[in-house]
């Protein structure tokens, strides 16, 4: 028996066709009116014993064949309609899948020797050395390994900070993602959140009177290379001169999470330098957002010095490890090594151009059909109005928060898929407003007055031209 929450059930008819095709039985009257059910239950996913009788035995492995083909299909049906969130399904790892034969497992440093044989600690380092280069390291002035994604990497570089100095205070502002209050509930540190500007980047006068508050303790600092909701870039460069105006000089450390947009940020010329030449101490991003690949994955890198603070030997592996989780997935060195040497930095410049180009079309096109909604210069994220009806929500998989809801243009999120959402969302959308009574809620405060397209605000606005 599976629990789907009402994220992963699609509001439409074919989604009882997908649920059929794998064999399952859905209990209660599900979308029989195309009423979104708040939790399905699906029966037959109870784990058995295999039956004795020879019969059986096949009947019962040709069942778990059509299930199996069965979730296939909803899965690429449901992938189809994935517009609220950072993932990248344009890729085909299928040389690669003589690879999941094998139990790779990457425990500890990747940079030490250890006994085990079966891994994947090559293709680690190597990856590790493209992302060195990447963000202007030496390859011997730098610590870093795979990690399980975006989370693991913000844990490990924030930890990082307070083992560096044990009396610090984190700095995050209120648009950081919430692995970074995580952390600071983990590792029992004093946080201080820091305002946001309307687009979600920093503020810098609140970050500069919260710091004038606290000059005794040193300051460990999560700055956003794209926040989540967003995508708002912090200025690297505005926050260290803040740091030494206020007096904090060799007493901070910062943290760079650039789990979306730390791929992409590189490749923009007018984005601010996320370098290893300025004196930050981590980043880290994800593996399975912009890059692509089917397990959650991450890179974190640090000083080499900085990395000792956590290094220890490990008698049983025979080797040191400074990790967070110590055992690691050995299969995704392998998959973002196959991506990033079949796609290069030309490959990579391409589609960061193709996202921003698509989410500034989105843009263009969701206020040409009066929907409030805002893209940041350096970000291919869009919010926008939230819709009314759930259904919408739930079938396109969109991210909300409060009045908003957003998509995150990725390399597989099409010019085409874009047009058939917003025809869909306006068509639906006049239905909502057909009653002159109510009012299209106002969102001025939450992306501007340029970008509202309230009643108030659509007055003195200029529909935007493609």
């Amino acid at each position: 028996m599976v629990l789907l929450n009402s994220e992963e059930v699609s509001c439409n008819d074919h989604q009882v066709d997908v649920v059929a095709a794998a064999g399952l039985q859905c209990s209660g009257d599900m979308l029989g009116d195309k009423q979104l059910v708040s939790q399905v239950i699906l029966e037959g996913l109870e784990i058995e014993e295999p039956p004795a009788d020879e019969t059986e035995a096949a009947e019962k492995k040709a069942g778990i064949s059509r299930l199996m083909a069965g979730y296939v299909q909803h899965l690429q049906h449901r992938s189809a309609y994935h517009l609220g969130y950072p993932l990248n399904f344009d890729y085909d790892f299928s040389p690669l899948a003589p690879f999941l034969n094998f139990s790779l497992n990457n425990a500890g440093d990747p940079f030490a020797k250890v006994n085990n044989s079966v891994h994947s600690r090559q293709f680690e380092v190597a990856v590790l050395n493209w992302f060195a280069n990447f963000w202007d390291v030496q390859r011997d002035q730098f610590w870093g390994y795979i990690t399980s994604g975006g989370t693991e990497g913000n844990l490990y570089g924030l930890l990082v900070g307070r083992e560096l100095f044990p009396d610090g205070i984190l700095y995050a502002s209120n648009d950081s993602h919430y692995s970074v209050f995580k952390a600071a509930k983990m590792y029992r540190v004093k946080c201080i959140r820091i305002a946001t500007t309307v687009s979600g980047e920093m503020n810098y006068a609140d970050f500069k009177s919260k710091l004038q508050q606290n000059t005794n303790s040193p300051a460990i600092i999560n700055a956003n290379i794209g926040t989540t909701f967003k995508g708002a870039v912090d200025d690297i460069d505005q926050i260290i001169s803040t740091l030494e105006k206020c007096g904090f000089q060799n007493r901070y450390y910062i943290h760079c999470d650039g789990a979306l947009s730390g791929m992409m940020t590189p490749f923009m010329k007018q984005a601010p330098k996320v370098s290893f030449k300025r004196p930050i101490g981590s980043i880290s991003v994800s593996g399975h957002k912009f890059l692509g690949c089917p397990m959650p994955c991450g890179v974190v890198i640090t000083r080499l010095e900085h990395a000792e603070v956590l290094s220890t030997d490990i008698e049983y592996i025979a080797s040191r490890d400074s990790t967070i989780t110590g055992s690691r997935n050995g299969h995704a060195p392998i998959f973002l090594w196959y991506t990033l040497s079949k796609k290069g930095y030309k490959g990579l410049l391409k589609e960061v151009q193709i996202c921003l180009g698509n989410a500034r079309y989105l843009e263009v096109l969701l206020k040409q059909v009066g929907i409030s909604a805002s893209c940041n210069t350096l970000s291919n994220i869009v919010v926008f109005e939230r819709p009314k009806d759930e259904k919408i929500v739930c079938r396109w998989q969109l991210a909300c928060e409060g009045n908003l809801a957003h998509i995150v243009v990725m390399p597989n999120v099409t010019f085409e898929k874009l047009t058939v959402f917003v025809e869909e969302l306006a068509e639906k959308r006049r239905d909502w407003y057909q009653d002159k009574g109510f009012n299209i809620p106002c969102l001025a405060v939450d992306i501007g007055n340029e970008n509202c397209y309230c009643n108030l605000h659509a007055k003195k606005l200029r529909i935007p031209k493609m």
